[in-house]
């Protein structure tokens, strides 16, 4: 008779525990709730950016191209090592699906010349920052420590003032020649002194979805002025910087401006073009 009695018993706990499981999973919805916001966080995350990978830098020059930046690659006679020559060397990282680079240098009877190629991948950690806008905060800043003239952006930002007015020393700065010539006095040749605005470093708006190219000029003691061009640009979340330099033999002859610019600028379009096929 008493175990009649317990079997019951338990047979009431075990309905009561299933009833209380069944109200649990119905209630109020506030589990299932839950699970809609977190899905609406994911999808507000930032989006990853266009690139995964990075181009293999010492290849993506083409020997024609290098022919037209590095004129003494021809005078090479020693056919291992202009083959050499036209390798480049690569930059030393240690993160080739984050940043790569090539390096070439060769000297002609008339100047030596240097080319140097970076690509850089970004990638944002922060979920609510994008790749690309990652991408785009890395090259303001690169704009920033290049140090444009005032007049060379002042199209594409407003002067402070918003009168888009350049300041006395800023219009100084922007009136500097790239190619002008500097006499053994130290005083700015009179005929070079001034340079068309658009050889000034400056803001390009043709070069992916932002670029920008300086040119400087500089010397040291008695040796021959040497130029370096550089041109950077940002596609997506990748961004690419030019540095183009020359530095002739003979003391006194100055590396025309134009020439350079154009040189730097006809590669640019073709990595950018090779980035985007």
């Amino acid at each position: 008779m008493q175990r009649k009695a317990y079997v019951p018993g338990v047979a009431a706990l075990l309905a009561a525990l299933l009833a209380g499981c069944t109200g649990s999973s119905g209630g109020d919805g506030t589990t299932d709730d839950a699970n809609p916001g977190e899905a609406g966080t994911a999808s507000a995350a930032a989006q990853p950016g266009k690139y995964r990978t990075l181009p293999e830098p010492c290849g993506a020059v083409t020997q024609s191209t290098l022919d037209l930046l590095l004129p003494g690659i021809q005078q090479i006679t020693d056919e291992d090592q202009r083959t050499q020559a036209y390798a480049g060397e690569a930059t030393l990282t240690y993160d080739t699906d984050r940043k790569v680079g090539c390096r070439w240098k060769v000297e002609s009877t008339d100047a030596t010349d240097h080319l140097s190629i970076d690509f850089e991948r970004v990638v944002s950690y922060d979920n609510a920052v994008s790749d690309d806008s990652q991408a785009q905060q890395l090259f303001a800043q690169a704009e920033e420590k290049a140090d444009l003239p005032v007049a060379a952006t002042s199209s594409a930002t407003s002067d402070v003032t918003g009168s888009g007015t350049a300041s006395p020393t800023a219009s100084a700065s922007a009136s500097a020649s790239p190619s002008g010539s500097v006499s053994p006095s130290g005083s700015a040749s009179p005929s070079s002194s001034v340079t068309p605005s658009d050889l000034q470093p400056r803001v390009l708006d043709d070069l992916g979805d932002e670029a920008f190219l300086d040119d400087a000029l500089s010397s040291s003691g008695s040796t021959a002025q040497q130029r370096k061009v550089t041109v950077a640009f940002r596609t997506s979340n990748v961004i690419v910087t030019i540095e183009y330099e020359e530095q002739p033999t003979t003391i006194g002859v100055t590396p025309d401006s134009k020439e350079m610019q154009d040189k730097a600028r006809k590669l640019a379009s073709q990595l950018a073009e090779s980035l985007s096929g």
